[in-house]
């Protein structure tokens, strides 16, 4: 197929079967998978490609709160969900003596005031859970990206490896450095389109150690006794560190973060990278080592102790860049997830929003006619990120409110001191708003859950596809010279 710009997909009377757009999805982390996963019960084709060449399970653990219950219950999954994961109760903050500053809880009985209770999984699993409700032969490995383009008429991904595919709509899912989000912003900038705010390399103030041990026994950790999750956050004494702890059903993963300063910035810029792997986590694991963590034991265990039940290739160094992008999409390209908005990970939201993107996104590409022309692809994309963008500039602050009370400094002293003293009325307000977001898949059938607290309205679910019948009789109406009219009632 050759991209032409000046195509706009014009309705052809003689095509009588319906064509669903193609949709191809670069990047196959929990963002591309649950997008994947979600199509897999419509009638849109889809293709994932992922440029690592093999499954990587590698990675901490991720906090999902009730807001993303509907989605698998809708996918029939949450009762696996629920026994690969653990409730999360509390977040404890502690100092370096182990002793806690202060705890936020979770409201009792989540589910039945948010349909789902918060739950901790490690990444490998949930990646593994997402990936197995879909066939393999829609996913491709070892397709790195090296350039697309799109027009009237198409999109076009190739390949390091030489290869071509085409289709109708492209999602860039591939990360914080994504290849799809450069591509697009450079065509962007060369037509003069592209905003100033969007034209800067990602910000970072901070990089994470993250890693999970091998299953433990109760003994070598008495902490898995406990029937939630303890998630521990440690705030480091004269020291730009602070580090986490979180149980799951029989491993331990952690996390340190350094709060960089300018001559640790510039240390660490050579360090960027879209990779996850463990090559650049050796040198932060020595300087590391000594920090204590609670475990449940008499003695004092250490983030080096946990690194040494750790094997080798599941502890990674990775940069913490933080931003919300302005540019979600243009013609047939669209971002999702840290394609497009960076959280920095201490408010525990990215994995959250990926997945509310993927329902938000899958609810207005079903609801696309057949037959979609650009027009009516951007306008899809367009619903898309009004309804998703104040949500996540909301999560980005309060990601932002979390990295503060971890960091130094009169500010972040303010913050634990607000955060310890937040009287429970404040504290369950807050807590509605932040679960209030609770969105479903359109075409799937409705999770009905009886909750107190109702979700917020969600337009993507109430979008509906156009009637065939109707639509083609709309195209082909004729104007007062007898023209057959496209889609957006131009002559063709």
């Amino acid at each position: 197929m050759t991209i032409d710009p000046t195509v706009t997909l014009k309705w052809d009377g003689k095509v009588t079967h319906a064509k669903r757009p193609k949709v191809l999805i670069v990047g196959g982390g929990l963002g591309g998978l649950a997008l994947g996963m979600i199509l897999q019960r419509s009638d849109t084709p889809y293709e994932i490609f992922e440029r690592a060449t093999e499954v990587q399970l590698i990675g901490s653990a991720i906090s999902l709160t009730g807001t993303s219950a509907s989605l698998f219950k809708q996918m029939g999954i949450w009762e696996e969900f629920r026994e690969l994961s653990r409730e999360l109760a509390a977040l404890q903050v502690v100092n370096e003596n182990l002793e806690q500053e202060f705890k936020i809880s979770i409201h009792e009985d989540p589910a039945r005031r948010y349909g789902g209770e918060s739950r901790v999984i490690d990444r490998p699993t949930l990646y593994n859970l997402f990936l197995r409700q879909i066939p393999k032969e829609h996913i491709h490995f070892g397709k790195k990206i090296l350039s697309t383009q799109q027009g009237g008429n198409g999109v076009i991904i190739r390949c390091s490896d030489r290869s071509e595919y085409e289709g109708d709509i492209l999602v860039g899912a591939d990360g914080a450095h994504s290849a799809v989000r450069q591509n697009l912003y450079a065509q962007l900038k060369k037509d003069m389109k592209l905003p100033p705010t969007d034209d800067v390399p990602l910000p970072f103030s901070t990089v994470c150690l993250l890693g999970q041990t091998r299953p433990l026994t109760t003994d070598e950790f008495p902490h898995l006794l406990r029937e939630t999750s303890q998630f521990i956050r440690v705030l480091g004494e004269n020291k730009p560190y602070t580090w986490a702890t979180f149980t799951t059903r029989n491993t331990v993963c952690y996390s340190v973060i350094q709060f960089l300063d300018k001559k640790s910035s510039k240390d660490n810029d050579s360090f960027r990278n879209s990779e996850w792997g463990p090559e650049a986590a050796d040198a932060m694991c020595k300087e590391v080592q000594h920090f204590p963590i609670a475990s449940g034991r008499k003695e004092t265990l250490t983030i080096g102790d946990l690194v040494n039940l750790t094997p080798k290739d599941c502890v990674v160094k990775v940069m913490l860049e933080e931003k919300v992008f302005d540019t979600w999409y243009h013609c047939r390209t669209v971002l999702l997830g840290d394609a497009c908005h960076k959280l920095n990970p201490s408010g525990g939201a990215g994995a959250t929003n990926a997945i509310h993107d993927a329902i938000v996104l899958a609810n207005y590409i079903h609801a696309l006619q057949d037959h979609p022309s650009t027009a009516d692809i951007e306008d899809c994309f367009r619903a898309y990120q009004e309804e998703r963008k104040s949500w996540v500039d909301s999560s980005f602050i309060t990601s932002q409110t979390f990295k503060s009370m971890a960091a130094k400094g009169f500010k972040a002293m303010l913050t634990r001191t607000v955060m310890k003293h937040m009287p429970k009325w404040l504290q369950g307000e807050v807590e509605k708003r932040l679960l209030s977001n609770r969105p479903q898949v359109s075409f799937l059938p409705r999770d009905d859950t009886e909750v107190t607290m109702e979700p917020v309205p969600q337009p993507s679910l109430h979008v509906k596809r156009p009637n065939n019948t109707a639509q083609q009789q709309q195209r082909q109406q004729k104007d007062h010279h007898g023209a057959v009219l496209d889609d957006n009632a131009r002559p063709i």
